[in-house]
Protein backbone atom coordinates (compact mmCIF):
# COMPACT_ATOMS: atom_id res chain seq x y z
CA UNK A 1 0.00 0.00 0.00
CA UNK A 2 1.18 3.55 -0.46
CA UNK A 3 2.19 4.87 2.54
CA UNK A 4 2.40 8.69 1.19
CA UNK A 5 -1.05 8.34 0.20
CA UNK A 6 -1.50 9.35 3.34
CA UNK A 7 0.01 12.76 3.28
CA UNK A 8 1.31 12.72 7.25
CA UNK A 9 3.77 11.29 9.19
CA UNK A 10 1.10 9.92 11.41
CA UNK A 11 -0.21 7.84 8.89
CA UNK A 12 3.13 6.83 7.74
CA UNK A 13 4.06 6.01 11.55
CA UNK A 14 0.76 3.90 12.03
CA UNK A 15 1.38 1.75 9.23
CA UNK A 16 4.93 0.99 10.82
CA UNK A 17 3.95 0.03 13.83
CA UNK A 18 1.33 -2.34 12.09
CA UNK A 19 4.08 -4.23 10.41
CA UNK A 20 5.88 -4.62 13.42
CA UNK A 21 3.23 -6.01 14.77
CA UNK A 22 2.93 -2.76 17.67
CA UNK A 23 -0.17 -2.16 16.79
CA UNK A 24 -3.63 -4.81 16.68
CA UNK A 25 -5.45 -4.82 13.15
CA UNK A 26 -8.56 -3.47 14.75
CA UNK A 27 -6.77 -0.43 16.17
CA UNK A 28 -5.22 0.06 12.99
CA UNK A 29 -8.52 0.03 10.92
CA UNK A 30 -9.63 2.38 13.61
CA UNK A 31 -6.67 5.28 13.47
CA UNK A 32 -6.37 5.40 9.71
CA UNK A 33 -10.48 5.64 9.14
CA UNK A 34 -10.09 8.57 10.83
CA UNK A 35 -7.13 10.17 8.51
CA UNK A 36 -7.87 13.51 6.60
CA UNK A 37 -6.34 11.96 4.03
CA UNK A 38 -8.31 9.50 3.76
CA UNK A 39 -11.76 11.24 3.77
CA UNK A 40 -10.24 13.20 1.23
CA UNK A 41 -10.18 9.82 -0.99
CA UNK A 42 -13.91 9.41 -0.48
CA UNK A 43 -15.63 9.06 -4.21
CA UNK A 44 -18.21 7.22 -5.35
CA UNK A 45 -18.38 3.33 -4.86
CA UNK A 46 -21.65 2.16 -6.70
CA UNK A 47 -25.23 2.72 -6.74
CA UNK A 48 -27.83 0.51 -5.51
CA UNK A 49 -31.08 0.69 -8.12
CA UNK A 50 -34.30 -1.19 -7.53
CA UNK A 51 -36.76 1.78 -5.83
CA UNK A 52 -39.36 2.64 -7.96
CA UNK A 53 -39.64 6.05 -5.99
CA UNK A 54 -37.35 8.32 -3.71
CA UNK A 55 -35.67 6.88 -1.41
CA UNK A 56 -35.99 8.74 2.36
CA UNK A 57 -34.37 6.05 4.46
CA UNK A 58 -31.09 3.77 4.74
CA UNK A 59 -29.19 1.73 7.64
CA UNK A 60 -26.36 -0.34 7.94
CA UNK A 61 -26.77 -3.62 9.95
CA UNK A 62 -24.63 -3.86 12.89
CA UNK A 63 -22.17 -6.09 11.47
CA UNK A 64 -21.96 -3.39 8.25
CA UNK A 65 -22.67 -6.19 5.55
CA UNK A 66 -26.31 -5.38 5.42
CA UNK A 67 -27.86 -2.05 4.19
CA UNK A 68 -31.92 -2.05 4.26
CA UNK A 69 -34.04 1.37 2.54
CA UNK A 70 -37.27 2.33 2.40
CA UNK A 71 -38.64 4.48 -0.31
CA UNK A 72 -41.91 6.71 -1.51
CA UNK A 73 -42.78 3.21 -3.27
CA UNK A 74 -43.50 2.05 0.12
CA UNK A 75 -41.17 -0.65 -0.21
CA UNK A 76 -38.00 -1.84 1.84
CA UNK A 77 -35.58 -3.82 0.12
CA UNK A 78 -32.19 -5.49 1.80
CA UNK A 79 -28.84 -4.81 -0.20
CA UNK A 80 -25.59 -6.73 -0.20
CA UNK A 81 -24.46 -3.29 -0.51
CA UNK A 82 -20.34 -4.71 -1.03
CA UNK A 83 -21.59 -6.46 -4.14
CA UNK A 84 -23.96 -3.90 -4.62
CA UNK A 85 -27.32 -6.63 -5.57
CA UNK A 86 -30.57 -6.84 -3.96
CA UNK A 87 -30.76 -9.40 -1.84
CA UNK A 88 -34.96 -9.11 -1.33
CA UNK A 89 -37.63 -6.53 -0.83
CA UNK A 90 -40.86 -6.66 0.84
CA UNK A 91 -43.89 -4.61 0.85
CA UNK A 92 -44.32 -2.47 3.99
CA UNK A 93 -48.12 -2.40 4.62
CA UNK A 94 -47.95 1.52 4.65
CA UNK A 95 -50.33 3.17 2.05
CA UNK A 96 -47.81 6.09 2.22
CA UNK A 97 -44.07 7.25 1.43
CA UNK A 98 -41.68 5.27 4.37
CA UNK A 99 -39.58 8.03 6.11
CA UNK A 100 -37.64 5.47 8.47
CA UNK A 101 -36.22 2.05 8.77
CA UNK A 102 -34.84 0.45 11.15
CA UNK A 103 -33.09 -3.27 11.89
CA UNK A 104 -33.36 -3.69 15.26
CA UNK A 105 -30.01 -5.41 17.15
CA UNK A 106 -29.44 -9.07 17.78
CA UNK A 107 -32.47 -10.64 15.84
CA UNK A 108 -30.13 -11.83 12.83
CA UNK A 109 -31.81 -8.75 10.92
CA UNK A 110 -35.49 -10.27 10.92
CA UNK A 111 -36.49 -7.64 12.27
CA UNK A 112 -37.43 -4.27 10.83
CA UNK A 113 -39.38 -1.27 12.08
CA UNK A 114 -40.90 1.56 9.95
CA UNK A 115 -42.45 4.28 9.92
CA UNK A 116 -44.26 6.56 7.33
CA UNK A 117 -45.92 9.05 6.26
CA UNK A 118 -49.41 7.69 6.89
CA UNK A 119 -49.03 8.14 10.53
CA UNK A 120 -48.02 4.03 10.80
CA UNK A 121 -45.56 2.28 12.60
CA UNK A 122 -45.36 -1.20 11.49
CA UNK A 123 -43.00 -4.67 12.30
CA UNK A 124 -41.39 -6.27 9.61
CA UNK A 125 -40.57 -10.32 10.36
CA UNK A 126 -38.65 -12.13 8.05
CA UNK A 127 -40.03 -15.78 8.50
CA UNK A 128 -37.29 -18.63 7.79
CA UNK A 129 -39.42 -19.41 4.47
CA UNK A 130 -38.12 -16.03 3.79
CA UNK A 131 -41.34 -14.07 3.36
CA UNK A 132 -41.75 -11.30 5.31
CA UNK A 133 -44.91 -10.85 7.38
CA UNK A 134 -45.74 -7.27 8.46
CA UNK A 135 -47.87 -6.29 10.92
CA UNK A 136 -49.09 -2.39 12.74
CA UNK A 137 -47.62 -1.47 16.41
CA UNK A 138 -49.24 2.02 16.68
CA UNK A 139 -49.70 5.31 14.94
CA UNK A 140 -49.46 9.26 15.35
CA UNK A 141 -52.09 11.51 13.66
CA UNK A 142 -49.63 12.53 11.15
CA UNK A 143 -46.29 11.81 9.61
CA UNK A 144 -44.00 9.80 11.84
CA UNK A 145 -40.73 10.91 10.53
CA UNK A 146 -37.86 9.16 12.98
CA UNK A 147 -37.33 5.75 15.07
CA UNK A 148 -34.81 5.50 17.47
CA UNK A 149 -33.53 2.29 18.81
CA UNK A 150 -32.12 1.60 22.28
CA UNK A 151 -28.69 0.75 21.56
CA UNK A 152 -28.02 -3.06 21.90
CA UNK A 153 -32.10 -3.83 22.57
CA UNK A 154 -33.40 -6.15 19.86
CA UNK A 155 -37.12 -5.12 22.19
CA UNK A 156 -37.24 -1.65 22.84
CA UNK A 157 -37.11 1.52 20.17
CA UNK A 158 -39.21 4.71 19.94
CA UNK A 159 -41.18 7.32 17.69
CA UNK A 160 -41.49 10.59 17.54
CA UNK A 161 -44.17 12.43 14.80
CA UNK A 162 -45.98 15.43 13.85
CA UNK A 163 -48.36 15.21 16.74
CA UNK A 164 -45.86 16.27 19.09
CA UNK A 165 -46.38 12.85 20.74
CA UNK A 166 -43.24 10.29 21.52
CA UNK A 167 -44.22 6.61 22.06
CA UNK A 168 -42.44 3.35 23.76
CA UNK A 169 -42.59 0.16 21.95
CA UNK A 170 -41.27 -2.81 23.69
CA UNK A 171 -41.23 -6.01 20.68
CA UNK A 172 -41.84 -8.58 23.63
CA UNK A 173 -45.65 -7.49 24.58
CA UNK A 174 -46.06 -5.92 21.07
CA UNK A 175 -47.58 -3.13 23.47
CA UNK A 176 -46.96 0.72 22.84
CA UNK A 177 -46.92 3.44 25.44
CA UNK A 178 -47.23 7.23 25.08
CA UNK A 179 -44.47 8.40 26.75
CA UNK A 180 -45.12 12.33 26.40
CA UNK A 181 -46.44 15.24 23.89
CA UNK A 182 -43.61 17.79 23.52
CA UNK A 183 -45.44 21.57 23.55
CA UNK A 184 -43.90 25.09 23.54
CA UNK A 185 -42.51 26.77 26.26
CA UNK A 186 -45.22 29.51 26.59
CA UNK A 187 -44.35 32.91 26.26
CA UNK A 188 -43.98 35.85 28.90
CA UNK A 189 -47.87 36.83 28.39
CA UNK A 190 -49.21 33.45 27.87
CA UNK A 191 -50.37 30.62 30.06
CA UNK A 192 -51.28 28.08 27.25
CA UNK A 193 -48.64 25.62 25.51
CA UNK A 194 -49.14 24.24 21.98
CA UNK A 195 -47.79 21.10 20.42
CA UNK A 196 -44.28 20.93 18.67
CA UNK A 197 -44.50 18.81 15.62
CA UNK A 198 -41.32 16.52 15.92
CA UNK A 199 -39.25 15.55 13.15
CA UNK A 200 -36.46 14.07 14.75
CA UNK A 201 -35.50 11.45 17.99
CA UNK A 202 -32.00 10.33 19.04
CA UNK A 203 -31.25 8.27 22.28
CA UNK A 204 -27.54 8.89 24.02
CA UNK A 205 -25.42 5.44 23.72
CA UNK A 206 -23.97 6.41 27.19
CA UNK A 207 -26.78 6.15 28.81
CA UNK A 208 -29.90 5.12 27.17
CA UNK A 209 -31.92 6.23 29.53
CA UNK A 210 -31.89 9.63 28.18
CA UNK A 211 -33.15 10.71 24.75
CA UNK A 212 -33.22 13.99 22.52
CA UNK A 213 -36.04 15.19 20.54
CA UNK A 214 -36.44 18.25 18.12
CA UNK A 215 -39.45 19.77 16.09
CA UNK A 216 -40.61 23.12 15.10
CA UNK A 217 -39.18 25.31 17.45
CA UNK A 218 -35.50 26.63 18.03
CA UNK A 219 -34.94 23.73 21.29
CA UNK A 220 -33.58 20.32 21.56
CA UNK A 221 -35.28 19.00 24.70
CA UNK A 222 -33.80 15.86 26.52
CA UNK A 223 -35.86 13.78 28.25
CA UNK A 224 -35.41 11.07 30.90
CA UNK A 225 -37.24 8.29 30.57
CA UNK A 226 -37.48 7.12 33.99
CA UNK A 227 -39.22 10.58 34.77
CA UNK A 228 -41.98 9.71 32.18
CA UNK A 229 -42.83 6.20 32.48
CA UNK A 230 -46.63 6.86 32.87
CA UNK A 231 -48.97 7.31 30.27
CA UNK A 232 -48.54 10.77 28.26
CA UNK A 233 -51.70 12.11 29.16
CA UNK A 234 -51.19 12.26 33.01
CA UNK A 235 -47.94 13.48 32.39
CA UNK A 236 -46.40 16.76 32.04
CA UNK A 237 -43.96 17.18 29.35
CA UNK A 238 -40.60 17.86 32.10
CA UNK A 239 -37.49 17.77 29.96
CA UNK A 240 -34.18 17.73 31.90
CA UNK A 241 -32.50 20.26 29.51
CA UNK A 242 -32.72 22.29 26.47
CA UNK A 243 -30.19 23.48 23.90
CA UNK A 244 -30.19 26.27 21.77
CA UNK A 245 -27.41 28.50 19.92
CA UNK A 246 -27.96 31.86 22.10
CA UNK A 247 -28.78 34.03 19.17
CA UNK A 248 -31.50 31.60 18.10
CA UNK A 249 -33.82 31.95 21.51
CA UNK A 250 -37.04 33.86 20.85
CA UNK A 251 -36.99 33.22 17.38
CA UNK A 252 -39.93 32.00 15.38
CA UNK A 253 -37.96 31.18 12.37
CA UNK A 254 -36.56 28.22 12.69
CA UNK A 255 -37.10 24.37 13.55
CA UNK A 256 -34.63 21.40 13.86
CA UNK A 257 -34.28 18.83 11.63
CA UNK A 258 -31.75 16.52 12.21
CA UNK A 259 -30.65 15.06 15.39
CA UNK A 260 -27.77 13.05 16.69
CA UNK A 261 -24.97 11.93 19.53
CA UNK A 262 -21.72 11.31 19.51
CA UNK A 263 -20.08 8.41 21.92
CA UNK A 264 -19.00 11.00 24.04
CA UNK A 265 -23.23 12.40 24.39
CA UNK A 266 -22.19 15.50 22.53
CA UNK A 267 -25.15 16.42 21.01
CA UNK A 268 -25.17 17.52 16.90
CA UNK A 269 -28.51 20.35 15.57
CA UNK A 270 -29.37 20.17 12.45
CA UNK A 271 -31.31 23.81 11.72
CA UNK A 272 -33.93 24.38 9.05
CA UNK A 273 -31.95 27.07 6.50
CA UNK A 274 -29.30 27.96 9.31
CA UNK A 275 -26.39 25.85 10.19
CA UNK A 276 -25.51 22.82 12.52
CA UNK A 277 -24.22 23.11 15.68
CA UNK A 278 -22.51 20.55 18.18
CA UNK A 279 -23.28 20.70 22.30
CA UNK A 280 -21.46 19.76 25.60
CA UNK A 281 -23.56 18.57 27.99
CA UNK A 282 -22.79 21.93 29.83
CA UNK A 283 -24.19 24.40 27.54
CA UNK A 284 -27.82 23.38 28.25
CA UNK A 285 -30.39 26.15 29.20
CA UNK A 286 -31.86 23.35 31.66
CA UNK A 287 -35.89 22.37 31.76
CA UNK A 288 -37.00 25.53 31.51
CA UNK A 289 -34.96 27.87 28.93
CA UNK A 290 -37.09 31.08 30.44
CA UNK A 291 -35.74 30.42 34.17
CA UNK A 292 -32.49 30.78 32.84
CA UNK A 293 -30.10 33.74 33.64
CA UNK A 294 -30.58 36.10 31.39
CA UNK A 295 -26.60 37.34 31.96
CA UNK A 296 -25.90 33.64 31.43
CA UNK A 297 -26.63 33.71 27.79
CA UNK A 298 -23.74 36.30 27.11
CA UNK A 299 -21.12 33.10 28.83
CA UNK A 300 -18.79 32.68 25.93
CA UNK A 301 -19.21 29.03 25.77
CA UNK A 302 -21.02 28.47 22.67
CA UNK A 303 -21.48 25.32 20.37
CA UNK A 304 -19.33 24.82 17.58
CA UNK A 305 -20.70 25.53 14.18
CA UNK A 306 -20.75 24.19 10.90
CA UNK A 307 -21.42 26.20 7.95
CA UNK A 308 -21.40 26.17 4.13
CA UNK A 309 -24.21 24.25 3.60
CA UNK A 310 -28.02 24.91 2.74
CA UNK A 311 -30.60 23.20 4.39
CA UNK A 312 -34.10 24.57 3.33
CA UNK A 313 -35.94 22.57 0.47
CA UNK A 314 -35.87 19.55 2.15
CA UNK A 315 -36.03 17.73 5.48
CA UNK A 316 -32.07 17.18 6.35
CA UNK A 317 -29.85 15.11 9.18
CA UNK A 318 -26.07 15.45 10.14
CA UNK A 319 -24.48 12.29 11.06
CA UNK A 320 -20.79 11.88 12.70
CA UNK A 321 -17.66 10.08 10.57
CA UNK A 322 -15.06 8.06 12.16
CA UNK A 323 -14.32 5.85 14.74
CA UNK A 324 -14.38 8.07 17.04
CA UNK A 325 -16.53 10.92 15.75
CA UNK A 326 -13.59 12.93 13.83
CA UNK A 327 -15.93 14.16 11.58
CA UNK A 328 -19.33 15.42 10.97
CA UNK A 329 -21.39 15.16 7.43
CA UNK A 330 -24.29 16.85 5.89
CA UNK A 331 -26.05 16.53 2.50
CA UNK A 332 -27.24 20.13 1.30
CA UNK A 333 -29.70 21.61 -1.15
CA UNK A 334 -26.86 22.16 -3.51
CA UNK A 335 -26.54 19.05 -3.84
CA UNK A 336 -23.05 17.93 -2.66
CA UNK A 337 -21.84 16.48 0.58
CA UNK A 338 -20.17 18.32 3.15
CA UNK A 339 -17.59 16.98 5.85
CA UNK A 340 -16.03 19.14 8.71
CA UNK A 341 -13.87 18.02 10.88
CA UNK A 342 -15.63 18.30 14.20
CA UNK A 343 -13.09 20.16 16.54
CA UNK A 344 -12.21 22.84 13.95
CA UNK A 345 -14.97 23.15 12.03
CA UNK A 346 -13.12 23.03 8.62
CA UNK A 347 -14.59 21.79 5.71
CA UNK A 348 -12.19 18.87 4.06
CA UNK A 349 -14.04 17.34 1.88
CA UNK A 350 -16.78 19.31 -0.48
CA UNK A 351 -18.39 16.56 -3.30
CA UNK A 352 -21.20 16.38 -5.47
CA UNK A 353 -23.33 14.12 -4.14
CA UNK A 354 -26.57 14.34 -5.90
CA UNK A 355 -27.99 15.92 -9.15
CA UNK A 356 -30.30 17.67 -6.96
CA UNK A 357 -30.32 17.27 -3.41
CA UNK A 358 -28.48 15.35 -0.14
CA UNK A 359 -30.92 14.37 2.41
CA UNK A 360 -29.52 11.62 4.32
CA UNK A 361 -26.02 9.83 5.11
CA UNK A 362 -25.88 6.94 6.95
CA UNK A 363 -22.17 6.17 7.90
CA UNK A 364 -21.40 2.68 8.38
CA UNK A 365 -20.30 0.99 11.54
CA UNK A 366 -17.09 -0.05 11.06
CA UNK A 367 -15.21 1.17 7.70
CA UNK A 368 -14.75 4.52 6.08
CA UNK A 369 -17.55 4.09 4.11
CA UNK A 370 -21.42 5.59 4.19
CA UNK A 371 -24.21 5.44 1.81
CA UNK A 372 -26.81 8.61 1.01
CA UNK A 373 -29.92 9.01 -0.34
CA UNK A 374 -31.92 12.14 -1.84
CA UNK A 375 -34.85 12.57 -4.06
CA UNK A 376 -33.93 10.17 -6.43
CA UNK A 377 -34.59 6.57 -6.73
CA UNK A 378 -31.45 5.15 -5.96
CA UNK A 379 -28.80 5.01 -3.06
CA UNK A 380 -25.26 5.78 -3.32
CA UNK A 381 -22.10 4.23 -1.72
CA UNK A 382 -19.51 5.88 -1.17
CA UNK A 383 -15.87 4.86 0.17
CA UNK A 384 -11.88 5.80 -0.24
CA UNK A 385 -11.63 4.90 -4.02
CA UNK A 386 -9.89 7.74 -5.07
CA UNK A 387 -6.44 7.44 -6.22
CA UNK A 388 -5.51 10.57 -5.24
CA UNK A 389 -6.45 12.94 -2.00
CA UNK A 390 -8.81 15.31 -3.54
CA UNK A 391 -9.04 19.32 -2.50
CA UNK A 392 -11.91 21.33 -2.11
CA UNK A 393 -13.28 21.79 -5.50
CA UNK A 394 -11.93 25.44 -7.03
CA UNK A 395 -15.56 26.43 -7.11
CA UNK A 396 -16.45 25.74 -3.53
CA UNK A 397 -16.12 29.60 -2.69
CA UNK A 398 -18.88 30.25 -4.63
CA UNK A 399 -20.78 27.11 -3.85
CA UNK A 400 -20.91 28.31 -0.05
CA UNK A 401 -21.46 31.59 -1.10
CA UNK A 402 -24.70 30.77 -3.17
CA UNK A 403 -26.12 29.45 -0.20
CA UNK A 404 -24.99 31.98 2.02
CA UNK A 405 -26.87 34.53 -0.22
CA UNK A 406 -29.75 32.49 -0.19
CA UNK A 407 -30.03 31.96 3.58
CA UNK A 408 -30.16 35.45 4.12
CA UNK A 409 -33.28 35.83 1.82
CA UNK A 410 -35.47 33.42 3.32
CA UNK A 411 -34.07 35.01 6.68
CA UNK A 412 -36.56 38.11 6.13
CA UNK A 413 -39.22 35.94 6.20
CA UNK A 414 -40.85 34.91 9.86
CA UNK A 415 -43.31 31.87 10.42
CA UNK A 416 -44.94 30.37 12.98
CA UNK A 417 -44.80 26.49 14.41
CA UNK A 418 -48.00 25.93 12.59
CA UNK A 419 -46.95 27.20 9.74
CA UNK A 420 -43.51 25.46 9.62
CA UNK A 421 -44.77 22.22 10.26
CA UNK A 422 -46.92 22.63 7.34
CA UNK A 423 -44.36 23.39 5.17
CA UNK A 424 -42.39 20.36 6.21
CA UNK A 425 -45.64 18.49 5.01
CA UNK A 426 -45.58 19.61 1.39
CA UNK A 427 -41.96 19.27 1.72
CA UNK A 428 -42.05 15.68 2.37
CA UNK A 429 -45.44 15.01 0.22
CA UNK A 430 -45.90 17.09 -2.58
CA UNK A 431 -44.44 17.15 -6.32
CA UNK A 432 -41.63 19.52 -6.23
CA UNK A 433 -39.94 22.11 -8.72
CA UNK A 434 -36.54 21.95 -9.84
CA UNK A 435 -33.52 24.26 -10.67
CA UNK A 436 -31.17 22.43 -12.73
CA UNK A 437 -27.52 23.14 -11.56
CA UNK A 438 -24.07 22.19 -13.49
CA UNK A 439 -22.07 19.29 -12.00
CA UNK A 440 -18.70 17.79 -11.97
CA UNK A 441 -19.29 13.76 -11.75
CA UNK A 442 -20.50 12.62 -14.92
CA UNK A 443 -21.77 8.84 -13.44
CA UNK A 444 -23.92 11.04 -11.33
CA UNK A 445 -25.22 13.24 -13.94
CA UNK A 446 -26.25 9.92 -16.39
CA UNK A 447 -28.64 8.48 -13.79
CA UNK A 448 -30.95 7.17 -16.36
CA UNK A 449 -34.10 6.88 -14.18
CA UNK A 450 -34.11 10.27 -12.99
CA UNK A 451 -32.57 12.42 -15.75
CA UNK A 452 -33.96 16.03 -15.53
CA UNK A 453 -37.33 14.54 -13.58
CA UNK A 454 -36.99 15.68 -10.03
CA UNK A 455 -38.60 18.75 -8.26
CA UNK A 456 -38.38 20.96 -5.66
CA UNK A 457 -41.20 22.51 -3.30
CA UNK A 458 -40.04 25.68 -1.27
CA UNK A 459 -40.19 29.07 -0.17
CA UNK A 460 -38.64 30.57 -3.05
CA UNK A 461 -35.29 32.91 -2.18
CA UNK A 462 -35.75 36.43 -3.04
CA UNK A 463 -33.88 35.60 -6.93
CA UNK A 464 -35.52 31.79 -7.32
CA UNK A 465 -37.16 33.82 -10.19
CA UNK A 466 -33.95 34.23 -12.02
CA UNK A 467 -32.93 31.24 -12.01
CA UNK A 468 -32.85 29.19 -15.12
CA UNK A 469 -34.23 25.56 -15.71
CA UNK A 470 -37.06 26.24 -13.83
CA UNK A 471 -40.11 23.51 -15.21
CA UNK A 472 -43.72 23.50 -14.00
CA UNK A 473 -43.89 19.66 -14.69
CA UNK A 474 -45.13 17.33 -11.70
CA UNK A 475 -43.77 14.09 -11.06
CA UNK A 476 -44.76 10.90 -8.39
CA UNK A 477 -41.66 11.48 -6.45
CA UNK A 478 -41.91 13.16 -3.10
CA UNK A 479 -39.56 14.54 -0.76
CA UNK A 480 -38.85 13.12 2.62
Amino acid sequence: MDTTSYNSGHGVLEFFRREVGSTAPRSFSRRISASEALVKKIDLYGKLNGHRGCVNAVEFNFCGDVLVSGSDDRQVIFWNWAAKTLKFLYDSGHSENIFQVRMMPFTDDRKIVTSAADGQVRLGEVQENGRVETKKLGRHQGGVHNLAVEPGSPHIFYSCGEDGFVQHFDLRSNSVRRLLRCSSFPEDNQQSSSSIGLNAIVIDPRNPNYFAVGGSDEYARVYDIRKNQRNASSNLDRPVNTFCPRHLVGTHSVHITGLDYSNLSELLVSYSDEFIYLFQKYMGFGPIPQSFPHKDLQKPEEPQVYSGHRNAQTVKGASFFGPNDEYIMSGSDCGHIYFWKKKEAKIVRLMVGDRHIVNHLEPHPNLPVLASCGIEKNVKLWAPMSKDVRPLPRDAEKIMESNRRGREDQEQITFTPDVIMHVLRLHRRQPFVYTERRYNRADIESDEDDEGDAYLLGISDGDGSSEEGITGNSRDCNIS
